[in-house]
């Protein structure tokens, strides 16, 4: 399968110079070609990938464009590719709508196997127009990659992204299950009655992200100053990426390594970041990202992970007796079933509900994740009655 190796890297100050110029021509590129399909759906005119790669030969052989020339050619055809595969992934919902690129923004530039060369016994990557790049190499062996991505953060580093085919080994099966659900409070509370820390790591560096922020505000724009403080504040937010992903990875591997099952809710996450009272403790907590490792993982090792219907009332739920109530807000952690009188805690309870629905559908070979037409019906009953009473 496919994997994606990053290194940190540290071009010479020609480099440096050569890659700002490559970056420009990327991103130039890139926005033409967006603005370009963009006008041309507007005027009825459908423009595909064929169409800007021919566009893309006559612009380069314009005067005031011949300075594309001064790049790799393959960076550039990479970026309507790149293009292509962003339009892609709107029109089957997975992302929004391209977006112009900005040059204070992070930059980068992919090279296919025609635009460098790597040396798996000396560790030498040498790119197009650009020679040998010092890399620091955090593996020992290294397969000769099917493609590369010179990345510039905005906070001035840069890094190498490396696509290689890997063999990884399935894990040892253990024969265990558990149900997972992710909170606010608690990063995951598992249906085995343990309980993980949420880190909160932007919360730890909000006051001094604020100082910096604050300071960028006050400075003048264009001035030397404003480009120093904005890269303090770039630097603080990649801190916190950083972070936040190292514990996702620990969280992750950790899952996979311990349970052959795991029984996940399908959140509505986007909908749930549109409350403005939730939206940054919603994100600093990365549940997208922890499921989409957790998934990543567990397909990689010989795991499975199941996602069980968003409509399901885990919270409200007895675990129990299987008791549902009428309403629970946010605020209520603990709650004692009015039917059994068994005391729950709310998350604790959640995820003993999530495993047991999850292995009672996979038991009986149904789907975990009800379609959208169900989730709908069960949503509105009265319009579900509706139909079926026409039907009949």
């Amino acid at each position: 399968m496919k994997s994606r190796w990053n290194f940190r890297c540290y071009p010479t100050p020609e480099q440096e110079q050569h890659l700002a110029r490559t970056f420009g021509c990327v991103r130039f590129v890139w926005n033409w070609a967006l603005r370009l399909r963009s006008d041309g759906y507007r005027a009825g005119e459908r423009i595909g990938y064929p169409e800007t790669d021919k566009q893309l030969t006559a612009l380069k052989r314009q005067p005031e464009t011949v300075w594309l020339n001064e790049v790799s050619s393959v960076c550039l055809q990479q970026s309507l590719r790149d293009l292509q595969v962003a339009y892609s992934n709107f029109f089957d919902k997975r992302t929004g709508y391209p977006t112009f690129k900005r040059k204070d923004g992070a930059q980068s530039a992919n090279y296919t196997e025609r635009g460098f060369s790597f040396e798996p016994k000396t560790k030498t990557l040498k790119l197009a127009k650009i020679g040998a790049i010092k890399v620091k190499w955090s593996r020992r062996a290294i397969p000769a990659p099917s493609s590369i991505r010179l990345i510039r953060k905005p906070s001035g580093r840069y890094f190498v992204s490396l696509v290689v085919d890997t063999t990884p080994a399935d894990l040892p099966k253990t024969g265990e299950s558990v149900g997972v659900d992710f909170g606010i409070n608690r990063l995951a509370t598992l249906s085995t009655g343990e309980k993980i820390a949420n880190p909160k790591h932007c919360a730890k560096w909000q006051r001094r992200l604020a100082f910096y922020q604050k300071r960028l505000a006050r400075c003048q724009k264009g001035s030397k100053r404003r480009a120093h403080v904005k890269q303090h504040v770039a630097r603080l937010h990649e801190k916190i990426g950083n972070s936040r992903t190292d514990t996702m990875h620990k969280f992750s591997t950790s899952m996979v390594q311990r349970f052959d099952v795991i029984y996940i809710e399908d959140l509505n996450l986007r909908g749930m970041l549109k409350n403005h009272s939730l939206a940054r403790a919603l994100s600093d907590a990365s549940i997208g990202q922890a499921a989409r490792m957790l998934e990543e993982k567990a397909e990689r090792y010989g795991k499975r992970v199941e996602r069980i219907d968003r409509w399901y009332p885990s919270s409200k739920t007895c675990s129990a007796c299987g008791h549902i109530q009428e309403s629970m807000p946010l605020s209520v952690r603990d709650w004692t079933c009015p039917s059994c009188d068994t005391r729950h805690d709310r998350d604790m309870n959640a995820a003993v509900n999530i495993m047991a629905v999850g292995q009672t559908v996979s038991a009986h070979g149904g789907t975990v994740r009800r379609s959208r037409a169900t989730a709908s019906e069960r949503k509105s009953p009265r319009s579900a009655n509706l139909q079926a009473a026409t039907s009949g």
